[in-house]
C-alpha cells in the first residue's frame, strides 16, 4: 500500500499514515520503522507500507517511481 504520513510524534513513535487509494487512516505499529531507512517521519512524507494482523501500518519504506505513481493512473 502507499500513502502519506498524516502525523508523527518522534518522542513516542505514535503516528498515522493515510492510504492513497481510499484515504483510510492507519495507526503506525510499534515496529513500523524497524529495519527501515526512516528514523523520523514528517507530515506529508510519501511512504509504502504493509498492514500487520491488527490493521496497523508497518514496514514503512520508500517506493520506486513505479510504486509511487498515482493510484488508478
Amino acid at each position: 500500500m502507499q500513502g502519506v504520513i498524516k502525523s508523527f510524534d518522534p518522542s513516542s513513535g505514535d503516528g498515522v499514515v493515510m492510504c492513497d487509494t481510499d484515504l483510510s487512516d492507519f495507526d503506525l505499529a510499534d515496529d513500523a520503522l524497524v529495519g527501515s531507512i526512516f528514523r523520523m517521519l514528517r507530515q506529508g512524507q510519501r511512504v509504502v507500507f504493509d498492514l500487520d494482523t491488527d490493521g496497523r501500518a508497518t514496514r514503512l519504506r520508500l517506493g520506486s517511481e513505479v510504486d509511487m505513481e498515482t493510484p488508478g493512473a
